[in-house]
């Protein structure tokens, strides 16, 4: 295997019962471990990390989850799906920009719960 290192952007998503803290934390938790585990990261190989909700998802920041676990020297950014009409609701995705040896398609990306149907092809 080689030393090289990239730069790699690893997707997730899951969804929420509700517009809850509680929630959005736990699930937001579950997300992240499980990308870190699926990708054997070192935290401080973990460059930044977008989050997006859906609009009906305001009760927390899904980034105080990072922090929570940790990530606190991470660059961390909340933003807002696209609203389009039909799709799916109460989800939470996340792009996570890491410094890896992995190639590409060695890269492990996790969607979690009813946001499986965002990419049935990157099921667990």
């Amino acid at each position: 295997m080689s030393n090289t290192t990239y730069f790699r952007g690893i997707r997730g998503a899951i969804t929420v019962d509700q517009n809850d803290r509680a929630e959005i934390l736990t699930n937001t938790r579950e997300l992240l471990d499980t990308l870190i585990k699926e990708n054997n990261i070192h935290t401080d190989d973990i460059a930044s990390i977008f989050f997006s909700v859906t609009q009906d998802l305001n009760a927390e920041f899904p980034a105080v989850a990072a922090r929570d676990m940790g990530l606190v020297h991470t660059p961390l950014l909340c933003l807002n799906e696209i609203d389009v009409p039909g799709k799916l609701k109460l989800c939470i995705r996340v792009l996570m920009h890491v410094n890896t040896p992995k190639a590409q398609k060695e890269v492990r990306h996790a969607y979690l719960r009813n946001a499986v149907s965002l990419r049935p092809d990157h099921t667990n």
